[in-house]
């Protein structure tokens, strides 16, 4: 396949881009500069709303992991209003330019989150449950929801509601290594919070299944089969870590030190999140449980 990819720089586009030429597919970055001589790049600017109308003729498909990380700073309303614009501006924009191009690509696979579903507690959580409430879920909807004008013209479309990433530098599991290797790691709060996570090897691997089976659209959970409270993730960390798992860390020391709503939304929302529409497609997880995962994630970071 031929596929143009938004965000390629990040944790998961750079391992996607990894991933599909590894397999054989021409890989084209969506780039915000001037393409130097012999790059394979499209240039775009999508805070100006910029890019070349025909820029995605001939190819066959558009993977939009553009936007700004969620925890990469606390959450001032410019901050949010940043989170909300790189995400839903610049999928409007690839949006509008896949419905008007008559060669365009048939297939858009844009970024979403499991933010989407707010907090839930137990309840189990599948592609077709109603949102949720908060920010995270707000942003996701207007995310998804950018995509339409590219749905109308039968373009097809999915939807990459994505869980807690291990791998690579993922900024979530580096923050959470350095309590642990000193021996002072432990759950968040009481650890019954639901997290659902996803092993970087498999979100890229996920990716690349949608993309190849033309039978997938509309909201895809890319997250591992057996999801796990914060204890339990705690428990396996501080395992294959080879460290206890004992303090938990107060819930109102971490919300002074990330701001409460950013604490609350990322560290202490409950989302049980099932990937059933992967599970059905036939897709088989490389890391199935947790522990697998952050195995795997340690090993090729050299985390222990």
């Amino acid at each position: 396949m031929e596929v143009a990819i938004t965000g390629s720089s990040g944790l998961i586009g750079t391992a996607l881009c990894r991933h599909l030429q590894e397999r054989g597919d021409r890989v084209v970055r969506v780039v915000r500069r001037s393409p130097q001589p012999g790059e394979d790049v499209i240039e775009w600017h999508p805070d100006r709303d910029e890019i070349d109308s025909g820029a995605f003729d001939g190819l066959d498909a558009v993977v939009n992991l553009a936007g700004e990380s969620i925890g990469a700073r606390r959450w001032s309303s410019e901050q949010k209003r940043r989170l909300i614009d790189t995400r839903v501006q610049s999928t409007r924009l690839l949006s509008r330019v896949l419905a008007q191009s008559v060669r365009a690509p048939a297939i858009f696979v844009s970024g979403s989150a499991m933010g989407y579903y707010g907090s839930r507690g137990d309840e189990e959580l599948v592609e077709s449950s109603a949102p949720g409430h908060g920010f995270l879920a707000e942003l996701a909807v207007a995310w998804e929801t950018a995509t339409a004008e590219a749905s109308a013209a039968g373009r097809r479309v999915a939807h990459l509601r994505t869980g807690l990433v291990l791998g690579g530098d993922a900024t979530a599991l580096t923050r959470m290594l350095l309590p642990f290797k000193l021996g002072v790691g432990g759950r968040l709060g009481n650890g019954r919070q639901y997290w659902s996570w996803i092993s970087l090897t498999d979100e890229v691997r996920a990716i690349a299944w949608i993309l190849d089976h033309d039978d997938i659209s509309g909201p895809v959970n890319l997250v591992g089969p057996a999801p796990v409270t914060n204890a339990e993730f705690s428990r396996a960390l501080g395992r294959v870590l080879h460290r206890p798992a004992l303090l938990p860390a107060p819930k109102l020391a971490l919300e002074v030190l990330l701001g409460r709503e950013l604490a609350d939304e990322l560290l202490f929302s409950s989302q049980r999140v099932v990937p059933d529409v992967l599970l059905r497609s036939g897709f088989r997880f490389e890391h199935e449980t947790v522990a697998a995962a952050l195995a795997a994630a340690l090993s090729k970071a050299g985390g222990h």
